[in-house]
């Protein structure tokens, strides 16, 4: 049996790595038309601080729990011209308000624990928004936000819905 296994692993085996296809940047299904109010209100609120919102020209998927991961999004990315590579936005959707509510206070939990505190930068600031069947997240920190627009798209984003905090 050993000398199976030492043979096994000698010039017969593989020397390529294998990989399996990376994740997705979204879930399959889509979102619906509740999305273009909720992207409205959006670009309402940074209009003030002359913030511009942009559909995100590349994926971008930050840490989330289960729920969130499973929902329907829409990322987006606030105009920083000192910050090319910051300032998203991600929108989720959910089948109430109350399913959104319940995804709310299950991510601002998780960014309060161990696992969720790694993921992110010590200093992050995360704005975690439920506006009608939709969740707005978006997080910034100051050690990795050059652009002085990152601070004002969550001070934006502050004005609606209903807010969640991480504990600390």
């Amino acid at each position: 049996m050993a000398a199976l296994i030492v043979a096994g692993c000698g010039a017969g085996a593989s020397r390529t790595a294998v990989t399996f296809p990376p994740e997705t940047v979204g879930p399959n299904a889509t979102v619906s038309a509740a999305m273009g109010p909720t992207r409205s209100a959006i670009v309402a609120a940074l209009a003030p601080f002359q913030l511009e919102l942009t559909d995100a020209n590349r994926p971008f998927r930050p840490a989330e729990t289960a729920r969130l991961a499973a929902a329907p999004r829409s990322v987006f990315q606030v105009v920083l011209p000192q910050d090319p590579e910051g300032g998203f936005i991600v929108v989720y959707e959910f089948r109430d308000a109350a399913a959104a509510v319940d995804a709310g206070n299950e991510i601002a939990g998780f960014l309060g624990t161990g696992a969720g505190k790694v993921n992110f930068p010590l200093d992050a600031q995360h704005t975690i928004r439920q506006l009608g069947t939709m969740l707005i997240f978006y997080t910034w920190a100051p050690s990795t936000a050059p652009d002085p627009g990152s601070p004002q798209i969550a001070e934006a984003l502050a004005t609606l819905g209903i807010g969640f905090t991480p504990p600390r």
